[in-house]
């Protein structure tokens, strides 16, 4: 048995038993992959692959048993790795953070100025994309940390930790009759055209939602994935803006660019940012300081209780125990 054909098993599995895909992914043979994997039934002497010929079309019940130990033996090897990384490297490796373009742009520059100023040996790479890849990089090992508002806490695979918490703001160009219109309500909002985010991003299904419970139908004309973009056709008179709060810069957005924000808090439900890890991951010391930065109250004693609580069964510290 070898670590490699457990790769093989576990990269089938993940690409929906595409043999061809998973070959690709490891950078092999199918007739290669297909070969090492009955080689490792052979050995174990039992079938993991249900087969109509040469394809693959389910997974057996000891199959499933297989792969859950394979994880883990992976898993546990990966971190074999890092604990000799960590204390034959010292201060030097690599951290991949998977994020939203709203997280990048906004809430990580000086956390990510402050981390590579203490440890400069660090390859820092920042993968941008949607809550729903972002949650599949981490949960596959291809990211170190996650950082998104949606769809970590879906993922059984990883353990996820409330990092803060935000409102959406209205941005609208100055002189625009919605700022003389008194207390700002979603029935005001209704009657303009609005541009705001794609549902799947940065709280956008809880706008939609808000308008919903209250029997409106936004007039939204363009929705898209970031604020600056957003933002862009606000400045040109194309509609309202709803963005996240932190998006809004009082003095480039506001001075500059002559947008005004108003607080829009009391129309939509709060927003919770999170940070997820793969369950099982050995931490090196400095993935524990790039938390702390980001997310002061997930100090390394908090993120290891988490941690264990995973492993242990749980799902890992509720967010009331935070303060956010």
């Amino acid at each position: 048995m070898k670590l490699q054909q457990l790769r093989y098993l576990v990269e089938v599995s993940r690409r929906g038993l595409n043999v061809s895909e998973a070959a690709e992914a490891l950078y092999t043979s199918q007739p290669g992959v297909s070969k090492q994997i009955k080689m490792l039934e052979d050995e174990l002497g039992i079938i993991v692959f249900e087969r109509s010929g040469k394809r693959l079309t389910g997974i057996t019940e000891p199959g499933k048993a297989v792969l859950e130990i394979s994880n883990r033996i992976l898993r546990e090897a990966e971190n074999l790795k890092r604990v000799g990384e960590e204390y034959a490297g010292g201060d030097s490796g690599s951290l991949v953070i998977a994020t939203t373009h709203t997280q990048a742009r906004y809430a990580l520059p000086q956390v990510v100025k402050r981390f590579t100023e203490r440890y400069p040996r660090v390859r820092l790479n920042l993968h941008q994309g949607s809550p729903t890849q972002i949650a599949e990089w981490a949960a596959n090992g291809e990211a170190d940390i996650a950082i998104a508002t949606e769809a970590l806490d879906h993922v059984p695979n990883l353990v996820t930790m409330p990092c803060y918490q935000w409102s959406h703001c209205v941005i609208a160009p100055a002189g625009h009759p919605i700022l003389e219109q008194g207390p700002l309500s979603l029935s005001v909002l209704a009657r303009f055209p609005l541009i705001t985010y794609d549902p799947a991003f940065t709280g956008g299904g809880r706008i939609s939602s808000a308008f919903e419970r209250h029997g409106l139908t936004p007039n939204v004309v363009l929705s898209a994935i970031d604020a600056d973009v957003i933002k862009t056709y606000v400045t040109l008179g194309l509609g309202l803006g709803i963005i996240a709060r932190i998006a809004f810069d009082p003095e480039r957005d506001g001075r500059q660019n002559g947008l005004v924000a108003l607080d829009a808090g009391h129309l939509f439900e709060s927003n919770t940012t999170r940070l997820a890890l793969r369950r099982g991951t050995y931490l090196r010391r400095y993935e524990y300081d790039f938390i702390e930065l980001f997310a002061p109250h997930l100090t390394r004693k908090a993120v290891e209780k988490s941690m264990e609580g995973a492993l242990s069964g749980g799902a890992g510290r509720g967010e009331d125990e935070y303060q956010l």
